[in-house]
């Protein structure tokens, strides 16, 4: 039988189709991508403006230092919990509140007047939102619409983290140069409500259960029994060193820089610029994780961070500083898409969301830890000589355990 003009030509007309699905996915991909954005950038703030704060109400480092330790710790909980909650229901919900919430406390930063403000303002509230509109839930969203290429597109999306901090952290600082410290919350209040209607738009709601985003989770380990695994520890141990060493470095290399000579407004543009490395090297790690695994990428990440320790500890020019924080910042959220990478390959799907988000819970943990413990020794000595020190041998620790980890075949 001959072939109708409609037969004839629906093999023409089917690829037109895809790109429904196609363009779906590319959607939540880049409002995951949006979200990190403004999180990766809003998060930073506290470092720019860690000196003009301390100076104009003459408290220690030590006192803005517990709101961030705060911060890393609240805001760790709270991805565990959205990873859980990124697992049960509708990501449009944890996202969306996530981003609103963030707003109004980052906002009201611009008002404090006293340290436990901070804590309040930033280490609590602050903490909350940005745990609830993070890597944890778009993790779970991105790895769901990219099955196929999980590293590569959990990159993507974690470089919103590096270019926020690029593009948001160099605004800033002109900022923070011209008008003052409490512009940098006010502008950082308003970008997060502006982003919040896009956000609600893009996401696909839980009733639409054809949404790539919104697909269920595949067979995989329970907590419970990832938790009786040589493997699930090892990470846990890994991320908790890496964070150690991030957030260390995240909060004072401002400072530090300014310390050494360093101008306020290229100081705060070094912090810009390790953005730019960081969008390099997490891309990089994504592309290298789907093709060898994601063991290699993490080990190399921390040999980078022994060489640049090791190097700020000899020499403290304005030149080492600079080449320090431009290559740690290569290597500060690599490990960032390898833990998705890491988690689907070892205990599957299921329960995607809140293993990611425990392991991330203990990184920002440890962060917080790192950040406090380096405002302390800062306090105690006027250098950060034994910080970097101590980050050196955690560093070195990281190497071992990554090296320790074994490729996992991928449950299903």
């Amino acid at each position: 039988m001959a072939k109708t003009p409609g037969r004839r030509f629906n093999h023409l007309l089917s690829p037109l189709r895809k790109p429904t699905l196609f363009t779906s996915a590319f959607v939540v991909l880049a409002a995951g991508f949006l979200v990190l954005f403004m999180g990766g950038g809003a998060r930073f703030a506290i470092g720019l403006t860690l000196k003009p704060m301390v100076e104009e109400f003459g408290w220690d480092r030590s006192q803005l230092g517990i709101a961030v330790a705060v911060f890393q710790i609240v805001s760790a909980a709270t991805m565990y919990v959205a990873g859980v909650l990124a697992d049960r229901m509708s990501l449009r919900l944890v996202l969306g509140g996530g981003l609103a919430a963030s707003g109004v406390a980052i906002g009201l930063m611009s008002l404090v007047g006293a340290p436990w403000h901070a804590v309040v303002l930033y280490g609590c509230l602050y903490a909350i939102g940005n745990g609830a509109a993070s890597i944890t839930a778009v993790g779970v969203m991105v790895t769901r619409a990219f099955p196929g290429r999980t590293g590569l597109a959990n990159a993507v999306v974690s470089s919103g983290m590096s270019v926020g901090q690029l593009v948001m952290i160099a605004v800033l600082a002109a900022v923070l140069v011209t008008i003052g410290w409490r512009s940098v919350f006010v502008w950082l209040g308003v970008a997060h409500l502006l982003l919040l209607p896009f956000l609600l738009a893009a996401i696909p709601g839980a009733a639409d259960g054809k949404s790539p985003a919104n697909t269920p989770p595949r067979s995989g380990h329970s907590v419970a029994e990832a938790a009786r695994t040589r493997q699930f520890w090892l990470l846990v141990l890994v991320y908790a060193f890496c964070g150690f060493s991030d957030f260390f470095v995240s909060t004072h290399v401002v400072a530090f820089a300014q310390d050494r000579g360093i101008s306020t407004f290229l100081a705060g543009n070094l912090l810009a610029l390790m953005g730019l490395t960081g969008l390099l090297g997490v891309i990089a790690a994504g592309h290298w994780s789907d093709r060898s695994g994601p063991v290699w990428p993490a080990a190399v990440c921390f040999v980078a961070r022994v060489a640049v320790f090791a190097l700020v500890m000899i020499d403290q020019s304005p030149v080492s500083v600079a080449v320090f924080a431009l290559v740690f910042g290569l290597t500060f959220l690599v490990t960032a898409p390898l833990n998705v990478v890491f988690v689907r390959d070892s205990f599957g799907t299921k329960n995607l969301g809140a293993l990611t988000g425990l392991i991330i819970m203990v990184h920002h943990i440890c962060g917080g830890i790192g950040a406090y413990v380096g405002a302390s020794i800062f306090d105690a000595t006027s250098r950060y000589d034994i910080a970097f020190a101590l980050m050196l041998v955690t560093s070195i620790a990281a190497l071992v355990l990554t090296l320790a980890l074994r490729r996992p075949r991928e449950v299903i």
